[in-house]
């Protein structure tokens, strides 16, 4: 019997029980698609991470505060302790210390309340210099951010997120508005542009104001001098790890610390921060994608099922074709070609109902969902073998099936 008669007698017993097929390819498709799926979000999670942190600017550090030790010996955690401060800054945009540096902006950020035209929002309030649009890679939508001048006079100015400016006046043109931060009162000199959200806060929802307007105003106390956060720019990425050594170099200098173990900040690079979470979602994908991949030999088994009832069916065809001098790879190959088939029809199905739920869902949970080719091939690939591989036995056992005893059957 030639491929072509092969193929077609075995497509004609597949439509001969329609409906049997379709329920035996349904685990198939459904493991399909769903390991299409799962890698698709998992892979799309791992963009939008990634797109988030390097939005910041891929040749950017950030130096943390690290733990501190009080006068009776109670270690406090990471970033508990007030051991930056704008001293710390300042040293950092020396060009002989750190000569790999383009800008550095340090911020004092608190939670706190703003009002305006009897609206009431709690936001971020960050204190920074007014290098901050350069190193935070943020742009000005509407007005200015403040300047030198403004900062050297304590100017009470704020440029507002621009979700911020929406929660307060309901709108993002407010220019000139005057608004309440913690009982005192700031003119609006600018609204940032959207940058969406990182890891952890919303980028639009903040408060942007002079640094020594926070300390004289609403950020003082026994703490004044001290900052949550010291942003860096490199000049290029070329020279991140360089940038990264001497700004590690310059604050173990001015705290006297000899012991890195000891250090009591924390240096950090974006290209760091992209390679833990991308190793964290990728592990979650293999996980999730091995549980989808179940599906897959449930469908297997009811492909290894439905041939073997094929073959109890077909007992009374397979011997009388034995009769007539079919040989046992002929029959063998019959049965291997349904249970190909049948994978095969299970991951076309399944690929395009995976590519449909990649197009459809991003608008209903709000991420993306990266479409991967190596992955869709992969599947259809995996739907054909596991037709073929639990098919084998099937068709195995219909090729040793004795003529006498198959025409003998009822």
């Amino acid at each position: 019997m030639s491929i072509n008669e092969t193929f077609a007698t075995a497509w004609h017993a597949i439509r001969a029980h329609t409906l049997r097929s379709l329920l035996t390819v349904l685990g198939i498709l459904i493991g399909i698609a769903a390991v299409i799926v799962t890698v698709g979000l998992g892979l799309g999670t791992q963009k939008d991470v990634s797109e988030q942190i390097n939005s910041l600017g891929s040749n950017l550090l950030i130096v943390s505060p690290g733990s501190s030790t009080d006068s009776s010996g109670m270690r406090g955690g990471f970033g508990t302790g007030a051991t930056l401060t704008l001293d710390d800054a300042t040293a950092l945009e020396s060009v002989v210390a750190v000569p790999d540096v383009q800008a550095v902006a340090a911020e004092k950020t608190s939670s706190l309340s703003l009002e305006a035209n009897d609206t009431n929002w709690t936001t971020s309030v960050t204190g920074t210099t007014v290098a901050w649009p350069e190193v935070r890679s943020r742009e000005v939508a509407f007005g200015e951010f403040f300047d030198q001048e403004d900062y050297d006079s304590d100017a009470h100015v704020v440029v507002l997120g621009s979700q911020t400016a929406t929660e307060l006046f309901g709108r993002t043109g407010v220019v000139g508005q005057s608004v309440t931060i913690d009982g005192t009162d700031f003119e609006i000199v600018g609204v940032l542009a959207s940058a969406g959200a990182s890891s952890s806060t919303d980028l639009d929802d903040v408060a942007v104001i002079p640094m020594s307007t926070a300390v004289s105003t609403v950020m003082g106390g026994t703490r004044a001098a001290s900052v949550s956060t010291v942003y860096v720019k490199a000049e290029s990425d070329a020279v991140l790890s360089a940038a990264y050594q001497e700004v590690h170099a310059t604050l173990m200098n001015l705290h006297g610390i000899t012991d890195t173990d000891s250090a009591d900040f924390t240096v950090s690079s974006q290209t760091a921060l992209v390679s833990t979470a991308t190793s964290v979602y990728q592990t979650l994908t293999v996980l999730l994608t091995g549980v989808a991949a179940l599906s897959l030999l449930v469908g297997g088994i009811g492909v290894m099922n439905i041939m073997l009832v094929s073959v109890t069916e077909r007992t009374r065809e397979i011997g009388l074709r034995k009769a007539l001098g079919a040989p046992p790879g002929a029959i063998r190959n019959q049965f291997l070609t349904e249970a190909g088939v049948l994978g095969l029809a299970g991951g076309l199905v399944g690929v395009v109902l995976g590519l449909v739920a990649c197009w459809l869902l991003p608008a209903v949970i709000g991420s993306s969902l990266v479409v991967s080719v190596p992955v869709v091939l992969l599947s259809l690939g995996m739907a054909v073998a596991i037709g073929l591989v639990f098919g084998v036995y099937p068709a195995t056992r219909a090729a040793r099936l004795a003529p006498i005893d198959a025409l003998r059957s009822e």
